[in-house]
């Protein structure tokens, strides 16, 4: 019996690995921090910018260092997951209403962001980080409108 268990806990560590939580709580606590959520997807912004850019630096050496290419292209898929968990997992699920004022507006905001955070992914163009900037000054009057 303790060796089925054994090989059971081994199987579990092994083919479903442990990663790591980012999300708020869902219980829900009351502890909610909005501003600093806004302050967090802009600096993944600046993060995603600056990855970029360096990419693009990196690819027009010709002797670039290829590990050093890969890692920048790693951070800045990351940084653009973790908008795109803060968007999804805090905002919509757990901050904005049906019932708000500006539901539709924040939603289809919210949304953009998603969309322009996966292209942000996809390419290194430069005017998916400028569309961000503008969604996430957008979103911001829009939800802490009065």
């Amino acid at each position: 019996m303790k060796k089925l268990i054994l090989i059971g806990s081994l199987c579990v560590i092994f083919f479903f690995p442990i990663t790591g939580v980012f999300s708020h709580c869902e219980i829900p606590c009351g502890i909610y921090d909005d501003g600093m959520r806004i302050k967090m997807i802009r600096e993944h912004i600046a993060t995603i910018e600056k990855s970029m850019i360096t990419i693009q630096s990196l690819e027009k050496d010709k002797n670039h260092n290829t590990n050093q290419l890969i890692r920048w292209v790693m951070n800045k898929e990351e940084h653009a997951n973790q908008l795109q968990e803060i968007v999804s997992q805090y905002f919509m699920t757990q901050r904005i209403k049906p019932e708000a004022k500006n539901y539709s507006k924040e939603l289809e905001n919210l949304h953009q962001m998603l969309i322009y955070s996966m292209k942000c992914k996809q390419t290194t163009d430069l005017s998916h980080v400028e569309k961000l900037k503008s969604l996430v000054t957008a979103f911001e009057a829009l939800y802490f409108e009065k």
